[in-house]
């Protein structure tokens, strides 16, 4: 799923409301200071999506409301229970990038259970979801966000309080998602809509 990071004045964005990458129309005005009539910007700005009709309350650059902050609306297979902790950490992103790298370490750890692991220790679950075929790419993702979440709860050599660093793990949590729920659910669809005698034909050929 494409995603534009929401950004002050700009044209178009993916809207934290409805999700669709639209225009936005924007209204700012300057203070007016009389009587000497000197005027400054004025930090309070807001968009108005052009699909939807929501709008979004900035202050200078920073969006405070909707409180999803800038962060990527989350994958539309995600399991609900990973779904709350993930839209909770965007609430804060900007806020507490720490605090949000910890709830996202949460949510992988959740995650891996509706995968079918035990989902008590994280490091064990990613080890037995690699023993299953688990892609390198999705393991990598899984990794980097159990890594930094962790040094978000003991400070070590990653800067956990860097928005920018720790925004990069609802990308990688989405591809997480996207890897291991969306695809196959994708490719079962198409799968099962396939002939019967040639699904029966592919079982024939596979048991050889």
């Amino acid at each position: 799923m494409k995603f534009i990071k929401p950004e002050s004045f700009s044209p178009s964005f993916t809207c934290p409301t409805c999700g669709a990458i639209a225009q936005q129309n924007w209204l700012s005005t300057d203070w007016d200071l009389r009587p000497n009539s000197i005027k400054y910007q004025n930090p309070v700005r807001i968009a108005d999506c052009v699909h939807c009709s929501s709008k979004s309350l900035w202050v200078e650059d920073y969006m405070v409301f909707p409180n999803s902050s800038d962060a990527p609306i989350p994958n539309e297979d995600m399991p609900e229970k990973v779904k709350l902790v993930y839209l909770e950490a965007a609430s804060i992103y900007r806020k507490s990038p720490r605090g949000a790298a910890a709830l996202l370490r949460l949510g992988i750890q959740i995650l891996c259970k509706e995968l079918g692991e035990s989902g008590t220790n994280i490091n064990t679950d990613i080890k037995h979801l690699v023993a299953k075929g688990l892609p390198s790419i999705v393991q990598q993702s899984l990794d980097i966000v159990r890594v930094t979440g962790n040094e978000a709860v003991h400070p070590g050599q990653i800067d956990t309080d860097d928005p920018a660093v720790v925004g990069s793990l609802f990308d990688l949590k989405n591809i997480v998602v996207q890897y291991m729920i969306s695809l196959p659910k994708q490719v079962g669809d198409l799968y099962n809509a396939l002939p019967e005698d040639k699904v029966s034909a592919i079982e024939i050929r596979d048991s050889k």
